[in-house]
């Protein structure tokens, strides 16, 4: 049955779009594309429903440039038809501003807006010093005592000491613990000439899942210290234990201060305790971690709320001396009523400075606010807080309060304008201005990277505003539009790094019109946005499955995949395909619901299983990483795609290789016969590779020589050459002339491939793998033994910068032995 309000919302939507056109052609129009949009939010097609959206609003943005009167008919069959909607969806359509409908068009999905930190560059061979603490951009002139003890122990420490100092500073959200350590590590930094270290704990329990283990926060703390200290950030050890031994022995000779935000075990602080005398740890935490004091010598340091006269030495800088002065019992209530609080001090001073209350007049409206709010406090959170943020909330311009509450809604609390525009879906230009009436008020933080920052008890009363205010479909709507942002970027930053990689989304029809901030010559570089942002990003990812948006979900873990090719973060690898095979089932399901089949989704599970069985190997399961490719080999027969097909056959064949290599060269034949067919040919040149080693580990040598030159020519003879598989292939070519018996080929081409793997990025655990075959063919010679020792001894030095220190022990006893 047809109801009224469907006739009317369907008669007033075709009077809208007939303005400039037949009442026929718009009716067309409209249920084209309702049957369209349908189709799309049947299978979960994410992306469909948001091109959908963005061809509707471009459809109303041209309608009310050419009619201005359109706008106001929108809104007034908004209000005929939904009259206690929020006025959020009002906001939408008239862009925020009160005096006068104004529609603003969808921002442009694929930009970075962002200083984005460029790798550790080196100067002669040696890593930047590091300098990670964040800098403090709030007026900082309170906490003179507890500073300058801090100073003095940590001077001490510096001085020679010969012990390292442990300091945890302890106290209730909000009270001012990072900025009070972010702004001793500033007093401090002229102690530590090896440079400062930052962990934030709490953007790594963003990450945190089940998956990760437990310890998977510390692990991966000590990867990120790791990478910015010398020796490289290339193969660090996978295990925890390898991960803590290898930060002891690259900070041993080495004067640092870590800071380590947000702490909640004691575990978090122990395994980054540098080894070096003179070094320091510095860390913040909610919670009284008295274990660390028993066990570890470490000092706690109780951070109260500030006192009087430190809340008024806050409003001082913040509002000037003579408003305090001008009215000190006025000051001292609002100080009262913020619980001493830095947090609510600065929004109140934020308050203060921009509207023409006196403080006597905020302090009334406060007092009210506290006593109406106390028994709706936020989960851990002060009720002052809630009675400071209540009214600046309102106060705000409807625009600004919306952008406001949708970003409490983000799984992050660091973000930049792009991220911004998105969640409110405006462009760039509006959203950083909403982000400056937001810092205006000091809900949030402009940060020096140009991203901004919301601090959690913020970002709490946030989502708290949205979820009393905002649609309920408006959470989902907004973990779409994030997500396809991040899918664009993820896409661009994954064709420039891998042109010729295999992919099964097809992303022309998103990518054509959007903005490639990678391709210009001042751009980022793919890699390192990628890595800084690869939190928000598995954080989103997740968001997007729970909001059961599949297609959106497998391709974004798809295209994200790309940064574990070059940084092994093999637990964070895992979760990602793992998310994305989930989506992709349940995308099949919901198409098998609708008697339909999704070929894509069939083919991606098929993609994303076998891409699992590598993270699944490095960490020993090997098991699970076999049923992932049974299963991969499955879904891959079930399409046409001989190019997946054939990619899957290699990773069984890799597979095969680790437990049981008689069996690797069938899979590579078959790897090698479905590429050719594909016309796969880079594809076809991997797998005849892969198949010459396996052949002649077998030894079979004779073929695998003819197998691995036909991989050589193939690979330099394209119109891009593969320098890095090209000469790996070399290097095996070496070693099959050592399996013949002619060891001065051998030695001769195993010499060109490790110059040559010198020379290309990702080269080193090969040029590694390299020279230890040089050195087994020279060995097994006779008469090279100065050959040998070096050639095991710069191995041994890769491998320890790699992290690997299986293989470090190994080469060493080699050399040991040699001297016997």
């Amino acid at each position: 049955m047809v109801s009224d309000a469907y006739e009317r919302a369907k008669s007033g939507l075709t009077r809208l779009f007939g303005r400039r056109a037949s009442d026929e052609a718009a009716e067309e129009e409209l249920q084209s594309t309702y049957e369209e949009l349908d189709r799309a939010r049947t299978v979960g097609d994410a992306e469909a429903q948001a091109v959908v959206q963005a061809r509707l609003r471009q459809r109303l943005e041209g309608l009310f440039q050419e009619d201005p009167g359109a706008a106001e008919e929108l809104a007034r069959l908004l209000s005929e038809l939904a009259p206690d909607a929020s006025r959020t969806f009002v906001n939408l359509v008239s862009g925020g501003v009160n005096h006068g409908p104004v529609f603003q068009g969808s921002p442009i999905h694929g930009d970075v807006h962002f200083h984005v930190p460029p790798a550790p560059s080196s100067a002669a061979g040696q890593p930047a010093r590091p300098d990670q603490v964040p800098v403090v951009t709030e007026p900082f002139s309170n906490r003179t005592a507890e500073l300058g003890t801090l100073q003095t122990r940590l001077g001490a420490l510096a001085g020679g000491s010969g012990s390292v100092g442990v300091d945890v500073l302890f106290g209730p959200p909000g009270v001012g613990k990072s900025a009070m350590a972010w702004r001793c590590a500033e007093k401090v930094k002229g102690h530590f000439p090896d440079g400062q270290l930052y962990v934030d704990f709490a953007a790594l329990r963003d990450q945190a899942t089940p998956l990760t283990g437990p310890g998977g926060d510390v692990s991966e703390a000590l990867a990120m210290c790791l990478r910015s200290l010398p020796g490289g950030e290339l193969g660090i050890p996978d295990s925890l234990l390898d991960r803590t031994n290898l930060f002891r022995s690259r900070t041993a000779d080495l004067r640092i201060l870590l800071v380590l935000d947000d702490v909640n075990q004691p575990a978090q602080v122990r395994a980054l305790i540098p080894k070096g005398a003179g070094s320091a740890v510095l860390a913040t935490s909610q919670g009284r971690i008295g274990e660390l004091a028993v066990q570890g010598g470490a000092r706690l340091v109780r951070v109260k709320p500030l006192d009087t006269h430190g809340g008024l030495e806050l409003l001082k800088d913040r509002c000037g001396p003579e408003a305090v002065e001008a009215e000190p019992e006025a000051a001292r209530r609002l100080v009262e009523l913020c619980d001493g609080l830095p947090v609510a001090l600065l929004v109140v001073a934020a308050r203060l400075d921009d509207e023409s209350l006196s403080m006597a007049e905020l302090a009334a409206e406060l007092d009210d606010e506290a006593g109406r709010l106390a028994g709706l406090a936020l989960d851990g959170e002060e009720s002052s807080v809630s009675a400071v943020l209540g009214p600046s909330y309102r106060l705000l311009p409807p625009d600004a309060a919306r952008l406001y509450r949708l970003l409490g809604w983000l799984p992050f609390g660091l973000f930049d304008a792009g991220v911004a525009a998105v969640a409110a879906g405006v462009d760039p230009g509006s959203a950083k201005r909403l982000l400056g009436v937001l810092a205006k008020a000091s809900l949030v933080e402009k940060m020096r990277d140009d991203r901004y920052r919301m601090h959690d008890l913020v970002r709490l009363h946030a989502r708290e505003c949205a979820a009393d205010e905002e649609p309920q479909t408006e959470q989902t709507a907004l973990t779409q539009r994030v997500g396809t942002h991040y899918l664009v970027l993820s896409a661009f930053a994954d064709r420039a790094l891998r042109r010729e990689r295999l992919r099964i989304a097809d992303l022309d029809d998103l990518l054509r019109d959007a903005h490639d901030p990678f391709a210009r010559a001042s751009g980022p570089s793919p890699l390192e946005w990628l890595n800084a942002e690869r939190s928000a990003i598995l954080a989103v990812l997740r968001e997007i499955v729970r909001h059961e948006l599949y297609t959106l979900a497998w391709r974004l873990a798809e295209a994200f995949s790309v940064l574990f090719l070059y940084h092994r973060y093999l637990r964070a690898w895992t979760e990602t395909l793992e998310l994305g095979i989930k989506a992709a089932e349940a995308a099949i399901a919901v198409a098998e619901t609708a008697g339909e089949t999704d070929e894509e989704a069939t083919a991606v599970g098929a993609r994303l299983r076998s891409l699992l069985s590598r993270p699944l190997l490095d960490l020993g399961e090997n098991d699970r990483a076999g049923e992932q490719l049974e299963g991969a080999v499955a879904l891959a027969e079930a399409t046409d795609r001989l190019a997946l097909q054939a990619s899957v056959q290699e990773f069984l064949g890799r597979y095969l290789d680790v437990v049981a290599p008689t069996e690797a060269a069938g899979a590579y034949r078959r790897s090698l016969e479905l590429n050719e067919r594909a016309g796969e040919t880079r594809g076809a040149a991997l797998a005849t590779f892969f198949l010459g080693c396996a052949l002649d580990a077998g030894g079979d040598h004779a073929e695998a020589m003819d197998l691995l030159r036909r991989a050589q020519r193939d690979l330099e003879d394209r119109a891009e050459p593969d320098r890095r598989m090209a000469a790996r292939v070399k290097a095996a070519i070496g070693v099959v002339h050592g399996n013949l018996g002619d060891t001065g080929q051998a030695i001769h081409d195993l010499r060109e491939a490790i110059r040559e793997l010198s020379e290309v990025a990702d080269g080193m655990q090969y040029e590694a793998q390299a020279r230890v075959r040089l050195a087994d063919v020279a060995q097994r010679e006779g008469g090279h033994e100065e050959l040998v020792r070096d050639c095991l001894g710069r191995a041994a030095d890769i491998y320890e910068a790699l992290g690997n220190q299986r293989l470090v022990e190994e080469l060493r006893q080699r050399l040991s032995d040699l001297d016997r």
